[in-house]
């Protein structure tokens, strides 16, 4: 049988410890406790931990910090934190630290179970999918049919596929060196320094311990700087430095470390426009584009969102036990429209949602989240032939979203938007939308 999942309880309630302990111990877990965040670093450095339940609040260091620090440790748990005092900045902060999840205090016991078992499971899918890409030597797949996917395929045949992340790396001499991946926008501008160039104990406070820094892992490998464009200044001139010379000094220390590392970096953002505004060096953009790679927009490759959407259908069953779903063509005729700002990985993300809650096999349009509909009613690069098939075109999406809004509710919806309820029915079936059974 595999082992028991282990986890670390941080609160400086003894009473939420011993009540968390109590439960997840009855659920089958292995659980400990710790009443700061130092000794939780201290626990986490042991190794062997596969979830941490981590308060905000904390006497001394707070959770934020200690989630920060965890995120630098060779393969870190899952941590899901807890507060008392939320607000939308400290849930954000904590998610682009790399938190799995946020709750609120009063702790519901049943999500806690729920958000524990799901983390556990994402964290044995990640071991598993480690496991896979070892065995295949990291292969990673680009997915897509599209024109401008298979383009890029081309551009990476052609160039090799040494200057795409993983791929790269594998493909590469390097492919014995350690693989470094660095997310710049999710490290605190205050840390981005240490995390780069390692810092010795004593240059700052908080700085207990020596700490070899990202460029220094790298060193005879890649190091892959995600997120570029989120970089201050300041630490762009160092990497720029690194970059020329392949040598730097640790935060607080005097004696120079030479490094061998390939870099790779990768942003959404535009980085010319960002030069015209001051806020990337012009001259460490001509460092790092030798050879660049275009990712087109998933809005700008429509013909890839129901192969997409297949495979992560097919990922989540899986992942989840549960059969295979699949998309109606109503549902899937959402997703063809929905401008999708968040990528691959917003879709990604909805497809999880999708098959979590649908109950059914068939994901029908009833079981979109409303965010979908509103987003093809604010999206204008649709286009229609005729002045009668936008207003139909507005018209659905518009009595979609009020469905949506009601919870298809027939009475609500018609007094919502003015109608007669069999006005309703009539309009619904004119417009060729489908009540759920």
């Amino acid at each position: 049988m595999p082992p028991k999942p282990h986890i670390l309880i941080v609160d400086d309630e003894a009473g939420i410890r011993e009540s968390l302990s109590s439960i997840l111990t009855d659920e089958g877990y292995v659980a400990e406790s710790a009443e700061s965040a130092e000794r939780a670093l201290e626990r986490t450095s042991h190794g062997g931990l596969d979830i941490i339940l981590l308060d905000v609040w904390l006497p001394g260091m707070d959770g934020l910090e200690a989630l920060s620090r965890i995120q630098t440790m060779p393969h870190p748990p899952a941590v899901i934190m807890i507060s008392g005092h939320a607000t939308i900045d400290t849930a954000v902060r904590a998610t682009k630290l790399g938190a799995f999840d946020f709750i609120e205090k009063p702790l519901s016991l049943e999500k806690i179970i729920v958000l524990v078992r799901n983390a556990v499971q994402q964290r044995r899918l990640e071991e598993e999918n480690q496991s896979l890409r070892s065995e295949l030597g990291h292969r990673y797949q680009v997915i897509g049919e599209s024109i401008p996917m298979k383009a890029l395929r081309q551009q990476i045949a052609v160039t090799g596929k040494e200057l795409v992340a993983r791929s790269l790396h594998a493909a590469s001499l390097r492919n014995k060196g350690p693989f470094v991946e660095v997310n710049c926008a999710a490290i605190p501008e205050e840390l981005i320094e240490s995390e780069l160039f390692g810092h010795i104990k004593g240059s700052f406070t908080g700085a207990s311990d020596d700490k070899v820094g990202k460029f220094q892992q790298a060193d005879g490998g890649t190091l892959f700087l995600d997120e570029i464009g989120d970089m201050s200044l300041r630490t762009q001139s160092k990497v720029l430095r690194v970059l020329e010379e392949q040598r730097f000094e640790p935060v607080g220390s005097n004696q120079t470390i030479r490094v061998d590392v390939r870099v790779l970096a990768a942003t959404n953002k535009d980085l010319e426009q960002e030069i015209l505004h001051g806020r990337f060096r012009q001259d460490l953009f001509y460092r790092l584009n030798v050879i660049p790679f275009f990712v087109p927009p998933l809005r700008d490759r429509t013909a890839d969102i129901p192969i997409l959407a297949r495979h992560f259908l097919n990922e989540f069953s899986s992942a989840y036990g549960k059969k295979t779903r699949e998309l109606s063509d109503g549902a899937l005729e959402i997703l063809l429209r929905y401008p999708w700002p968040g990528n691959v990985r917003e879709l990604r993300n909805l497809v999880e949602r999708l098959v979590i809650v649908c109950p059914q096999i068939r994901i029908e349009l009833h079981h979109l989240p409303p965010e979908l509909f509103r987003g093809v009613v604010e999206s204008a690069h649709q286009p229609y032939g005729t002045l009668h098939e936008a207003r139909s075109a507005y018209e659905r999406e518009f009595i979609l979203r009020k469905l949506q809004e009601n919870r298809w509710n027939m009475t609500q919806t018609a007094a919502a938007i003015g109608l007669e309820r069999s006005h309703l029915y009539r309009k619904m079936k004119t417009l060729g939308i489908a009540a759920p059974d």
